[in-house]
């Protein structure tokens, strides 16, 4: 023991002996030192020429720098934590005065509340108060005569009497509810909606074609619009609209100015019999209020939307609904349409609700269920995309979502006999989807081939198939090929512009090496002519960079 203790002592000594040799080192450079180095300087001045001493006058100052320079920098490093310090103080402060006035704020409009619910039972009111404050923040609750001011309701003829002796002027919203009784003078707050409710009451629906097969449906369009309404798509273009359909809830129209990516789904809808509803998406858009509308205190009406007319109205209607967003990207779709690109992530369909209101009131819309509206699985969302200097770029988790389609090119004019419309439900088009995919499943030749394709990526560029890229590719290429196309055309298409279009998020001097080896890679595992569109979209990639 008496070793150990005499071995960690000459150790610690050592360490220690160090350590201070150390600081006095430092203190004698940059502190105590001085004295010698002026004493060296005064010594061999006299004795050089002027160049020397100007490069002596320079080493001296050099040398003085150094501790300046530390000495500044340890003093803004002690008054910069100082103010950090100060700052996390003040922000403490800010925060509670922050929560101070939160709370002063809920409390006056809990204090509105009770005004309007005096007031509302001095002119004869009504069990349920139709209007929502800070109490929805916080309570279970509906508000009410009786919860808010405590007072009795009355109730059977003495609540009718009350109404009876109502100014109708001055109270039409406390007129519309009576206990047990039926008003059919009712103020709807939602009159669009519940014009539809009257448009369908006595809807007779047309005879449906539940007969026609996938490629009798596509080349019908191409028909259609050439003989009545004068306009030219290829037998691509519809394939890929089409099967982008079975793919993905939303389509995103991209090409330059003149192509048609507009009169695409509108000719499309009218040969549904079914015209699509278009929106103008406008730079302001900022949130789902400029889609679905809001609910207005003052008028106590919902300010409704075309688009969400067009939304309630396909829950009645059984051929598919298509709403066009025109110029979409204008204004971030990730702000504005936010809430839809979630509502369709869920898995069950049951789940596509949207909330509109918090409480359900006499006279609501039928479809309506306790101030929530379903989105139909009959609505398609097709979006329209320029690429300009006065639009956003569109970012991947909406690209991920979507299905894109490129018109880039007009379609040469061609003549044809008049063609009609053709009335089918979206219910039989899911059938065709479902039908195609059980005639037409993907090769395992094919799907080797991607597999191979996708490890390459793995391994050069870092990325993979997705499993939401998956489910469309699976979903896509057996409509597709339904529709006159071929398999590897199809997954040319999905690989082009789902995978490979995130080449252009990427850095720049490393794709354009690798592309090349890319190409090749391709050429060797699908043959020189196959994927012609993913080739020539990493050549454009390459040219641009």
């Amino acid at each position: 023991m008496s070793e150990f203790l005499k071995f960690a002592y000459e150790v610690l000594s050592q360490v220690v002996y160090n350590l201070v040799t150390w600081v006095a080192a430092f203190i004698r450079l940059f502190i105590t030192g001085w004295v010698q180095y002026f004493l060296i300087f005064k010594t061999y001045f006299p004795t050089l020429n002027i160049l020397a001493k100007i490069l002596s006058v320079l080493l001296m100052l050099l040398l003085l720098a150094i501790p300046v320079v530390i000495i500044i920098l340890l003093i803004r490093r002690m008054i910069l934590h100082h103010q950090l310090k100060a700052d996390s103080t003040d922000n403490a402060t800010l925060y509670r005065e922050i929560g101070r006035l939160n709370k002063q704020v809920l409390d006056l409009m809990e204090e509105k509340n009770n005004i309007l619910a005096l007031k509302v039972n001095a002119m004869g009111g009504v069990e349920r108060i139709p209007y929502m404050g800070a109490s929805a923040l916080t309570e279970d609750t509906i508000p009410s005569l009786e919860n808010v001011t405590g007072n009795e309701i009355p109730s059977g003829r003495a609540m009718e009497a009350m109404v009876e002796n109502t100014d109708p002027n001055k109270a039409p919203l406390v007129r519309a509810v009576i206990e047990g009784k039926e008003d059919t003078n009712v103020a709807h707050r939602f009159p669009k909606l519940s014009l539809v409710d009257v448009k369908y009451k006595d809807f007779q629906p047309p005879q449906y074609d539940n007969e026609i097969s996938l490629q009798e449906f596509t080349e019908g369009y191409r028909m259609f619009a050439a003989s009545q309404m004068g306009l030219y798509y290829t037998p691509e273009i519809v394939r890929r609209f089409v099967a982008g359909m079975a793919a993905s809830k939303l389509l995103i129209l991209e090409g330059i100015s003149g192509t048609g990516k507009t009169s695409l789904p509108y000719s499309f809808s009218r040969y549904m019999d079914n015209p699509a509803t278009i929106i103008s998406v406008q730079p302001s858009f900022r949130d789902r209020s400029e889609l679905l509308g809001y609910f207005n205190e003052f008028s106590k009406k919902f300010n409704e939307t075309e688009f969400l007319r067009a939304l309630y109205e396909a829950n009645y209607n059984q051929t598919p609904t298509l709403i066009v967003l025109d110029e979409m990207n204008l204004a971030r779709i990730e702000y504005y349409f936010a809430e839809m690109l979630s509502v369709l992530e869920m898995p069950s369909k049951d789940e596509w609700i949207l909330d509109l209101v918090p409480t359900a009131w006499k006279g609501d819309p039928y479809k309506m269920d306790n101030g929530k509206i379903h989105v139909a699985d009959s609505t398609w969302f097709i979006g329209t995309a320029n690429n300009d200097d006065s639009t956003f770029t569109i970012t991947d988790k909406v690209y991920d979502r979507a299905m894109p389609i490129e018109l880039n090119e007009r379609a040469d004019e061609f003549e044809c006999e008049m063609y009609p419309a053709c009335d089918v439900t979206a219910e039989h088009l899911e059938y065709m989807f479902q039908k195609a995919k059980e005639d037409y499943p993907i090769s395992d030749e094919l799907m080797e081939k991607m597999q191979k394709l996708d490890s390459y990526l793995i391994t050069r560029f870092k990325l993979a198939f997705g499993n939401r890229i998956m489910k469309q590719l699976y979903d896509f290429i057996p409509v597709y090929v339904a529709c006159g196309g071929t398999e590897l055309g199809g997954m040319d298409y999905i690989i082009a512009r789902k995978v490979l279009k995130k080449f252009e998020s990427m850095n720049v001097s490393f794709v354009r090496d690798e592309i090349t080896g890319l190409i090749s890679y391709i050429d060797k595992t699908f043959g020189e002519d196959g994927m012609p569109d993913s080739k020539e979209y990493l050549r454009r990639i390459q040219n641009l960079y």
